[in-house]
């Protein structure tokens, strides 16, 4: 079976954007089994929404547009999409020790999804029913 994980925004970001060596060895080695095929990556909406706003905000420079860069992402076939359902707004809901809005809608994405997060972000690390690798 092929191994799968949600990835939170600054992990997919330093994957993407080259920064790999800011990642932990478990998270980069996660990356590299997707990008061979042999894992895949449930990408959030709130991923999404964050990451055009920040490419929009001068914060990430990509190697293309937000919308060429994102269609690439999703047509590899190792990035899958991972909606804001209302299963995870419910998880969210469960999940207010993690005080910010987006973080808990990608934690409870991996919640829903029964899959663990590719995170070093320590507020949702320090709670309890998110597995994270890093």
């Amino acid at each position: 079976m092929t191994e799968v994980a949600v990835a939170d925004t600054h992990a997919l970001v330093w994957y993407a954007t080259g920064a790999r060596r800011r990642l932990g060895r478990n998270a980069l080695r996660l990356f590299e089994r997707a990008d061979a095929g042999r894992a895949a990556i449930y990408v959030p909406t709130i991923v999404l929404v964050e990451v055009a706003e920040s490419v929009r905000a001068g914060r990430i420079a990509l190697d293309r547009s937000f919308a060429e860069w994102e269609e690439a992402l999703f047509a590899s076939g190792k990035y899958l999409p991972a909606e804001v359902t209302r299963a995870v707004v419910r998880a969210a809901d469960r999940l207010y020790a993690i005080p910010e809005r987006g973080d808990r809608l990608i934690a409870a994405t991996a919640v829903v999804l029964e899959c663990p997060l590719v995170s070093r972000d320590p507020e949702i690390a320090r709670i309890g029913g998110v597995e994270i690798v890093w």
